[in-house]
């Protein structure tokens, strides 16, 4: 499936770890598909209040909790600035799909990172 919304569609996503050396540029690839995969399942399922969008956003969120290892693994790892960059795309997803009022904290709140 490709993304529909014309302001995913033309969002650079963690652009930020892609500019940092420390982030290898392939596991950012792998969060960025993280993300892609949440615009994707948003569209296919239209979430209809904010409690179906936390569903949503939490599963990626258990994805991102499993990528971290990967980041260890190559001798990074997701923390404080990362954290707050990888929120902000949360965010940014949340606010695309016209949910201004998601709250940031509860849109990943299962993170482990």
């Amino acid at each position: 499936m490709s993304i529909t919304n014309q302001q995913v569609a033309g969002h650079a996503f963690l652009r930020q770890m892609y500019d940092d050396s420390y982030f290898p540029d392939h596991v950012v690839d792998r969060g960025k598909a993280i993300l892609l995969r949440l615009c994707e399942r948003i569209e296919a399922e239209r979430p209809s209040d904010m409690e179906s969008l936390y569903a949503l956003t939490q599963a990626a969120t258990e994805e991102f909790n499993l990528l971290d290892s990967e980041f260890v693994a190559a001798g990074s790892g997701i923390e404080t600035v990362a954290r707050e960059w990888i929120c902000d795309e949360f965010c940014f997803v949340a606010s695309a799909y016209e949910f201004t009022e998601a709250d940031a904290e509860e849109l990943t709140a299962d993170r482990d990172w």
